[in-house]
């Protein structure tokens, strides 16, 4: 694998792991900012909506463009978006440097899966997109309890100056490292659009865009209060916090590995029976919320059953649409971030009208069994879809 692939990689774990240390920085930030843990959990939620708006306009915007120089361009202006949010003043600009970095990131998303994937031959595309991706995993379970250890040890202004500062590095190493290119030309880049706006044009694959938004908001909804939930209703001292959330990337490590084996041969069952798990274990998170021990091994279930689906998810969509393969990860990204975007909002939700921080794993048990609603619903498409060739051709 070349080595432009693994700093493509290094650039998705600095950035990814703003996306998800908030979880365990909520409570200091609700403290300094003078606002209440729900609403500081919506920073969180802008996050998520500035990728949902990102993700398909800066895959399209960007396509002409020379693929290094983009990198390194979204780098910086997510370097600058954390620079002014650990100097933000409020929690108004803090929100909007939020909006600001999650743009950037989701057009670094983009355009880092299209170009790792002209990098290698095509035997090796799957493997170079796992890499890529493999970045996010690794700031799940380093990244984000780092950020942890280091908001309850100096602030959370301290955690994104640490990101702004290894994102420096990433973006050093992304202009070493990656060949120089001119992009595509504007005519060609101009009648691709125009193709794979085509190819989305398929009621299953906005199904499976469905399906992406609620099972990825099923487990980030918990993950989003679990600091808050392992200290106020659990009652884990602070200090075991970011041991705990790299317990649910290790669980979220193995999950990867188990759908990464069966997401190929039966993605729809994948889905099927990780989102069953995942509605079943939230719901027992939510009873079991006082009982130390039993949260535990809850947290780390919950980790391998967020995560089991993730591969299906990812590669589900092109297969649906062959045609489309720019937009078609870009919007499933942004699709992700729909589930990202609205979930914390209900989870806060439920918290302000007095249910508790366990109310947050009802809701993520809710989002769960919709979404495998939502996989019975494509199931029976394909099947329908397989028997009419076989009436015509009889």
């Amino acid at each position: 694998m070349p080595l432009a692939v693994y700093v493509l990689g290094l650039g998705i774990f600095t950035q990814g792991t703003s996306e998800f240390m908030l979880s365990g920085l909520l409570p200091g930030m609700a403290a300094d900012l003078g606002v209440s843990i729900p609403d500081a959990g919506l920073l969180i939620s802008a996050f998520a909506l500035g990728m949902v708006v990102g993700a398909p306009l800066l895959a399209v915007a960007t396509l002409r463009l020379p693929r290094r120089a983009t990198l390194v361009g979204l780098q910086v202006v997510f370097v600058a978006a954390h620079v002014v949010g650990a100097l933000a003043p409020g929690y108004g600009l803090l929100f909007a440097t939020r909006v600001i970095g999650a743009l950037a990131y989701a057009g670094f998303w983009a355009v880092a899966v299209a170009t790792a994937v002209t990098l290698v031959p095509a035997s090796a595309k799957s493997r170079a997109v796992a890499m890529v991706a493999g970045g996010l995993t690794l700031a799940t379970i380093v990244g984000v309890p780092a950020g942890t250890v280091l908001s309850q040890h100096a602030s959370w202004r301290a955690a994104f100056w640490a990101v702004a500062a290894a994102t420096v590095v990433s973006a050093v190493c992304t202009l070493l490292a990656l060949p120089a290119d001119r992009g595509a030309k504007g005519v060609e880049g101009a009648r691709s659009v125009r193709a794979e706006l085509r190819g989305m044009a398929r009621p299953a694959l906005w199904l499976s865009y469905a399906i992406t938004a609620f099972t990825f908001g099923a487990v980030i909804v918990t993950f989003s209060y679990l600091a808050s939930l392992l200290t106020g209703v659990t009652g884990i001292r602070d200090a075991a916090v970011p041991v705990l959330l790299a317990l649910f990337g290790a669980g979220g490590l193995l999950g990867l590995v188990i759908g990464g084996r069966t997401a190929h041969a039966a993605p729809l069952a994948t889905l099927g029976w990780g989102l069953a798990a995942l509605a079943v274990i939230s719901a027992l998170l939510a009873v079991a919320a006082h009982t130390a021990v039993v949260v535990v091994a809850l947290v780390f279930a919950l980790g391998v059953a967020g995560y089991v689906t993730n591969p299906a998810l990812q590669s589900r969509v092109f297969t649906l649409a062959p045609a489309a393969p720019t937009l078609v990860g870009a919007t499933n990204t942004a699709a992700f971030n729909v589930g990202n975007t609205l979930a914390p909002l209900l989870g806060g939700l439920a918290i302000d009208a007095g249910l508790g921080y366990a109310s947050v794993a009802w809701v993520g048990a809710a989002l769960a069994a919709v979404g495998l609603l939502g996989v019975v619903w494509a199931a029976r498409l394909e099947r329908t879809r397989s028997f009419v060739p076989v009436l015509q051709n009889s």
